[in-house]
């Protein structure tokens, strides 16, 4: 199967999987996303789902985080996965939003990072979920499925998957969406140490699938 052939009949497979595909971290404002996504690094959506409902409604503004102290927000997030320094980085990322940005969060790329907790994943999923661009952010989750697809070829890190997806799916309709059905596939359907190909409808184009079934 030719490489655009592939890529065709995976987007059209992950739309009828799944359709509706969207980030599953609960949030209300830009400014929640963006806590969510912070601690959401090495940390599952569900735990973090279940975290923030009392750290937002404790920090309804960024300027309340900015005024707290790190030892109150350890208090809220302590526990998921890192508290320590992701309590740091929120009052710190806080503090700049404030002060630099006047609450309002940045929607380039650079700018973004320059917010503590922010790396080039966390600033590419803002710009895709709340600014929708043409950017596709890089999870575990979507290196390990890109690569089983047959959607990347010998990708050794999430940069090298980011630049080989993007250079294929220039004439995609919605990058987000894409990145949200990837990443859906790879945390229900191709999961890492038992992936459930026999009820995966990509198997048609999947070479991993067709590695395994020779």
């Amino acid at each position: 199967m030719r490489k655009q052939e592939r890529y065709a009949l995976t987007i059209e497979k992950l739309k009828e999987l799944f359709p509706n595909a969207d980030t599953e971290l609960h949030y209300e404002t830009p400014f929640q996303l963006l806590v969510a996504v912070i601690l959401s690094a090495q940390c599952t959506d569900k735990r973090v789902n279940i975290v923030t409902p009392a750290l937002f409604e404790r920090y309804a503004s960024v300027k309340s985080m900015a005024e707290s102290s790190q030892e109150e927000i350890y208090s809220y997030i302590k526990s998921i996965s890192y508290p320590n320094s992701k309590s740091r980085n929120l009052k710190k990322m806080a503090e700049r939003l404030h002060e630099v940005y006047h609450d309002e969060i940045p929607d380039d790329p650079q700018e973004l990072q320059t917010l503590a907790g922010v790396g080039r994943k966390t600033a590419m999923v803002i710009l895709a979920v709340l600014y929708k661009r043409a950017v596709m952010p890089v999870d575990t989750h979507v290196h390990r499925v890109s690569a089983r697809i047959g959607l990347t070829l010998g990708a050794k890190n999430v940069l090298e998957t980011e630049r080989q997806l993007l250079s294929n799916l220039t004439n995609a309709e919605d990058m987000s969406l894409i990145h949200h059905q990837l990443i859906l596939l790879g945390r229900y359907i191709c999961k890492a140490r038992k992936p459930m190909c026999e009820q995966c409808t990509l198997k048609e184009c999947c070479k991993y699938f067709k590695s395994k079934n020779k």
